[in-house]
C-alpha cells in the first residue's frame, strides 16, 4: 500500500462528516463607520453558531451616546444588530468592548473601523479577546500583522479551497510535482486577488463561489475516473492555475468585506495574500505529516495486510467524499442566485 492509500485512510477517518459547510466557524463581524462628523453607525453581523439568547452587545467608549434604539434583523447567515451614536470625541484611543449575556461562545471577531478622514482600522480578535483599544493611527507593522492573520484564518476556514488542495495532492502526488502544482495555484489566485481587490477586474461573487465548488467536483471526477493520460494528470499545473484564477476572486470577496486601510492598501493586500499562502502551506504540511503518522501506525501494527481496499479504490472513495460535499455546495450556491 503506497502513500496515497495511507493518506486517504487518514483523511477519511479524521474528517468523517465534519465538513458540512464551506465556511464553518464564521467570526463575529463588527463594523463602525463615521457617516458624518461626530456621527457613527455601529453594525455587527452575528453568525448562526451563536444562539439568539446569547447575542453579544458591543460597547463603545463612554463619550459615545446612542441617538436611536438598537435594531435587530435575522438573515440566512445569522443576525444583524445596528445602532447610531454621536460623540464629540474621536474614536482613536477609545476602548471597544464585547459582552455576551450568558457565556463566551469562543468565536473570533473581526473589527472594521472607517473614519471620515479616510483612516481605516481592522483588527482580528481571538475567542478570548473581548476588549480592544483603537490605535491613534495605522502602522505598517500593525497592518501587516493583522492582514497576515486574516489571510491564514480565511484559508483554514475555507473548506472549499482546502478540498481543492486535497484533490491536487491526490492528482500530483508527493514531491516536486506537488509543490510545482500548488505554486501554479498560488500564483494564479494571487493575480486575480490583487486585480479584484484593486477594482481592476470584478466578477459577481455568487457565480464565482459556485464555480469554486465546481472546481472540486471536476478534480473529484478526474480522480474517480483514474484516467492517467488525461489533461489533469499530465498537466496538473495547468488545471491548478486555471482554477486558481477563480479561487482568487473568492479570496478577494472576503477581503472586500473586511476592507483595505486607505493609508496602507499595498501592505494590507500583500500580507493578506502572504497569510493565505502561509495557511495553505500549514494545511498541506499538516496533511503530509498525518500521512506519515498513519503510515507508521499501519506498519507498526501490521495492518496493511488486513486492508481489503487497493489504492485505486481508496482514491475513488476519497473522490466520492470530496465530490459529494462539493456538489452539495455547488447546488446550494446555484440555487442561491438562480432561484
Amino acid at each position: 500500500m503506497n502513500w496515497k492509500s495511507n493518506f486517504l485512510l487518514g483523511l477519511i477517518f479524521s474528517c468523517g462528516l465534519t465538513v458540512s459547510t464551506a465556511h464553518e466557524g464564521r467570526p463575529l463581524f463588527v463594523e463602525i463607520m463615521e457617516k458624518e462628523a461626530g456621527i457613527f453607525e455601529l453594525q455587527y453581523k452575528i453568525p448562526l453558531t451563536i444562539p439568539q439568547f446569547n447575542l453579544p452587545d458591543i460597547f463603545l467608549p463612554d463619550s459615545f451616546e446612542a441617538i436611536d434604539k438598537i435594531t435587530l434583523y435575522q438573515t440566512s447567515g445569522g443576525f444583524i444588530k445596528r445602532q447610531n451614536f454621536k460623540s464629540a470625541s474621536a474614536l482613536n484611543s477609545g476602548d471597544i468592548r464585547i459582552q455576551y449575556p450568558v457565556m463566551n461562545p469562543s468565536v473570533s471577531c473581526i473589527l472594521k473601523i472607517t473614519l471620515l478622514n479616510g483612516q481605516k482600522f481592522n483588527k482580528l480578535l481571538g475567542p478570548d479577546e473581548l476588549l480592544w483599544t483603537v490605535p491613534e493611527e495605522e502602522s505598517w507593522a500593525g497592518v501587516a500583522r493583522q492582514y497576515t492573520q486574516l489571510g491564514i484564518q480565511h484559508i483554514l476556514e475555507g473548506w472549499d479551497h482546502l478540498l481543492f488542495l486535497i484533490c491536487l495532492m491526490l492528482v500530483a502526488g508527493v514531491g516536486k510535482k506537488l509543490w510545482i502544482t500548488i505554486t501554479g495555484f498560488t500564483i494564479a489566485h494571487s493575480i486575480t486577488l490583487a486585480l479584484s481587490a484593486l477594482n481592476v477586474v470584478r466578477l459577481p461573487i455568487p457565480p464565482v463561489e459556485a464555480v469554486i465548488a465546481l472546481s472540486v467536483v471536476y478534480l473529484a471526477v478526474e480522480i474517480a475516473l483514474q484516467k492517467k493520460d488525461s489533461l489533469t494528470y499530465r498537466y496538473p499545473i495547468t488545471v491548478s492555475s486555471s482554477f486558481g484564477l477563480l479561487h482568487g476572486f473568492g479570496f478577494a470577496a472576503v477581503l472586500a468585506e473586511i476592507g483595505l486601510p486607505q493609508l496602507e492598501i499595498v501592505t494590507s493586500l500583500l500580507f493578506f495574500n502572504v497569510g493565505v499562502e502561509l495557511g495553505q502551506i500549514i494545511f498541506v504540511v499538516g496533511i503530509l505529516l498525518l500521512w506519515i503518522l498513519i503510515r507508521k501506525i499501519f506498519i507498526d501494527k501490521n495492518l496493511v495486510a488486513k486492508l481489503q481496499f487497493n489504492r485505486i479504490k481508496l482514491e475513488r472513495l476519497a473522490a466520492y467524499f470530496c465530490g459529494s460535499i462539493a456538489s452539495f455546495w455547488m447546488i446550494e450556491r446555484l440555487y442561491g442566485f438562480i432561484i
